[in-house]
C-alpha cells in the first residue's frame, strides 16, 4: 500500500506530464506523435526534469503543488519553459481533462487559505 505522500507525489507528477502533454500536442504537432503519445525532446526533457524534482522535494508533506511552494526548485531556464506550459495549458486543461483541472483548482485553494 503507497503511503499518503507517495500518492501526492505521483498525482502531482501525472497533473504536470499531461500539462507537458497537452502544451507539446498543440505547440509542437510535427513532433509530437499522436498514436505512442511520445514527447518532442525538449518537452521529455522538460517532463523527465519536472519528475525529477517532485521525487526529490522536501516540502511535499505541506504542499499541493509546485506553484504552491516557498522554495523553487527548478533551474530558472526549467523554471521559464515551466510556466509557459502552464500558462498555455492551465485554461485549456479543463477541456480535455476536467476532473483533474476541478481537483487541482480545489486543492490549490484549501492551501492557499491553510497557508494564511
Amino acid at each position: 500500500m503507497q503511503s499518503r505522500i507517495e500518492k501526492k507525489r505521483k498525482k502531482e507528477e501525472y497533473v504536470v506530464t499531461q500539462m507537458i502533454h497537452l502544451y507539446c500536442r498543440k505547440n509542437h504537432p510535427t513532433l509530437y506523435n499522436r498514436k505512442t503519445k511520445t514527447l518532442c525532446p525538449d518537452c521529455a526533457t522538460l517532463a523527465e526534469y519536472a519528475v525529477q524534482r517532485s521525487e526529490h522535494c522536501p516540502h511535499i508533506k505541506e504542499k499541493t503543488f509546485c506553484s504552491n511552494c516557498k522554495t523553487h526548485c527548478y533551474s530558472p531556464f526549467m523554471r521559464d519553459k515551466i510556466r509557459k506550459v502552464m500558462r498555455f495549458s492551465g485554461p485549456r486543461i479543463i477541456l480535455y481533462h476536467p476532473c483533474l483541472a476541478v481537483w487541482h483548482l480545489i486543492c490549490s485553494i484549501k492551501q492557499k487559505k491553510g497557508a494564511k
